[in-house]
């Protein structure tokens, strides 16, 4: 078995374990898109150590609200209920979201991330903090 077909089938695993119960018919994909979603997405993305499980749902949860993507929050809810979040998180993220989803953008991320945490901290650690 190779590397990508060991991501394949971890991803596999962990959307089985995400998505089950699901009801809705989802379109076929592509297999390179296949790949991508079960490798890639849920093989490695989503199996990182830096988050918990459940804060990758709640934060994919997140983004689908604020994106309006609603076919996808159907399928991430249910991953979220499967994983034990509770409806109140849930409830709570979205009103939160509501007043934000208008405004964010990645260049005033990174502006309020170098307030908080200054970009020489990094160079000091001997990270790179290139300045945007």
């Amino acid at each position: 078995m190779t590397d990508q077909d060991e991501r394949v089938k971890k991803g596999r695993a962990l959307a089985a374990r995400l998505f089950a119960g699901s009801t809705g018919k989802r379109s076929p994909m592509p297999a390179k898109m296949q790949d991508y979603t079960f490798g890639h997405l849920f093989g490695d993305v989503w199996q990182g150590k830096d988050l918990a499980l459940e804060e990758r749902s709640l934060l994919t949860c997140t983004t689908l609200v604020a994106l309006n993507r609603t076919a996808e929050q159907n399928l991430h809810f249910l991953g979220a209920k499967n994983l034990g979040i509770p409806r109140a998180k849930m409830e709570a993220m979205i009103a939160h979201v509501a007043h934000y989803a208008g405004w964010p953008c990645a260049a005033s991320a990174f502006q309020v991330l170098n307030e908080v945490w200054p970009a020489e901290a990094e160079v000091a650690s001997g990270s790179s903090g290139a300045q945007v």
